[in-house]
């Protein structure tokens, strides 16, 4: 017995050198890779290092503030939000904030109308609706004053498992707020309490023919039997604008192709422009057929690149006659879609430099005030909202930072169907990873905080709403010693940034309503909401 048992330990111990030295064999005579011919086995390292590599840097190199696109301290935030644990951080600042160029500060009021509440719920909870009803400036039949600021963005099925869609949908039901389709469509996953805006791109799916025509009976069936709140026209997105996209057939599934309305198993084409209209003109008269038909606002999405497209758009908008009910403006940083590198570095401006230029458009035809303007490309987070609130948004869209709410660990595999947290794939076995039930209630925790934390900023300037937020609440540093104000960074006029003077009015009365301001002793005399 003993004789055996030496003779297996001695054949064990050989195995690691007889597969090492497979290895090298086959490393020697193989072609492909130089590298391992010249260092058979140990070149190894190298590949296991550079795959490795963004985990490493991710967890163990990067410092808190470094790491892209969402930093550690940025990631930590959304996490602990989503969970209801503390996100809160200590000892101060570890941001360079003398040495960033570009960097944010918003500056706080000694004295303001929004009195905080005191009441023993104060800070667990906040309602902040919209600031503008959506459709009223062109009487929609169902205009309605969206009951959330903070929103989901588009990001369809088919990039996003159905356990992930069921999560956000199911998620935006507890949060109310809405829950944007993504171009693929409305799914099963999509019907699970949470109210919707339906996205509609260059493959209108959902609402087609057997040929990939737009079919608009299909259209208003459709619109019939789920929660639609409005419909929105997909020009382009942040992740890859002017390109189409492709969903391979191995992720069409059956269920996948009965949301969209094309074969299973087949290669799913988005075009990378709509066949409906050439020109803004007929965009205008295909937005009005749309409006007219189904009752819902209207709006388009895009991100931005030439002006001249927008420059016509306002001015045929200027007539009266014809109108997008909401404007999405994505940033060129965004990117819940894959993409060619090219397209996610260097196409498209950045969200700020973007949306600026579209909304002094509308605002030197005087038309800012009859658009809801929504902005999405790391938004998600509550400085960089409450800047776009400044600029003009009337609402926000989170989509990566939503994703990491309920599972995503910026793993970066989302091209691949490989997400190890079942968020960005069609894997059935890794899809069940992610508990659609307990993940759900991690993205309403989310949008409730980021909410609330907008509000307490929205105090802190003096106001009542973020969508109050003035230019000259937020500076940009330059260096040490400059700081610039918003309005000048971007060339904006008094009053940019602002709903108009009634829709303030309204949104003071409707914040004012809902949390009794005050409490702590006699109120004085308020000052003007309208200034």
């Amino acid at each position: 017995m003993g004789r055996g048992r030496t003779s297996t330990a001695r054949w064990a111990s050989l195995a690691p050198l007889a597969a090492a030295a497979g290895v090298a064999a086959h490393d020697l005579l193989q072609r492909r890779h130089a590298l391992l011919r010249n260092f058979p086995v140990v070149g190894h390292a190298r590949y296991l290092l550079e795959k490795l590599g963004p985990e490493l840097r991710q967890y163990i190199v990067a410092g808190n503030d470094e790491e892209r696109p969402f930093s550690r301290d940025q990631r930590r935030w959304v996490y602990a939000s989503a969970k209801l644990e503390n996100n809160y951080f200590g000892f101060g600042t570890d941001n360079d904030v003398e040495h960033t160029p570009g960097y944010v500060i918003i500056k706080h009021r000694t004295f303001g109308r929004a009195v905080p509440p005191s009441s023993p719920a104060a800070g667990q909870e906040a309602r902040v609706p919209c600031a503008k009803v959506l459709g009223s400036a062109r009487e929609r039949r169902q205009a309605f004053r969206p009951r959330s600021v903070v929103n989901i963005s588009g990001m369809s099925y088919g990039s996003l498992s159905g356990n992930a869609v069921a999560a956000l949908n199911r998620g935006a039901a507890q949060a109310g707020c809405l829950h944007n389709t993504g171009e693929g469509s409305i799914s099963p996953y999509h019907r699970l309490g949470g109210e919707l805006i339906w996205q509609i791109g260059t493959g209108y799916f959902g609402c087609r023919d057997a040929e990939g025509r737009f079919d608009l009976q299909r259209l208003e069936d459709a619109v019939a039997r789920a929660p639609v709140r409005a419909l929105e026209i997909k020009l382009s997105q942040g992740a890859k604008p002017g390109l189409g996209g492709l969903l391979p057939g191995a992720k069409v599934s059956p269920e996948i192709a009965a949301t969209r309305g094309v074969p299973e198993g087949v290669d799913c084409v988005s075009p990378s422009r709509h066949a409906e209209f050439a020109s803004t003109d007929e965009l205008l008269d295909w937005v009005e057929l749309l409006a007219a038909e189904t009752g819902l606002p209207v709006g388009i999405k895009s991100a931005v690149g030439d002006m001249a497209f927008w420059d016509e758009l306002v001015r045929l908008m200027a007539r009266g006659d014809r109108g997008v009910d909401f404007v999405t403006i994505d940033g060129g940083e965004g990117g819940t879609g894959a993409s060619p590198l090219v397209f996610t570095d260097s196409v498209a401006l950045p969200f700020r430099l973007g949306f600026s230029r579209v909304y002094r458009a509308f605002a030197e035809r005087g038309l800012h005030e009859q658009v809801v303007f929504t902005g999405a490309g790391k938004l998600g987070l509550p400085d960089n909202a409450a800047v776009a609130f400044a600029l003009g948004c009337d609402t926000v869209n989170v989509g990566r930072e939503a994703m990491l709410a309920v599972g995503c660990i910026q793993a970066q595999r989302c091209h691949t169907d490989r997400c190890p947290t079942g968020v960005a794939t069609q894997d059935r076995w890794l899809a069940h990873g992610l508990d659609p039930q307990l993940k759900s209630v991690r993205a309403a925790n989310y949008i409730r905080t980021l909410r609330r934390d907008l509000l307490k900023v929205a105090e802190a300037t003096g106001v009542e709403h973020p969508g109050l937020i003035r230019t000259d609440d937020v500076e940009i540093l330059t260096g040490q010693t400059v700081g610039t104000p918003l309005h000048e960074v971007y060339g904006y006029e008094p009053g940019w940034g602002l709903p108009s003077a009634a829709d303030r009015r309204a949104i003071v009365d409707l914040m004012t309503a809902a949390a009794p301001q005050g409490g702590s002793g006699e109120e004085g005399p308020r000052a003007d909401p309208r200034r």
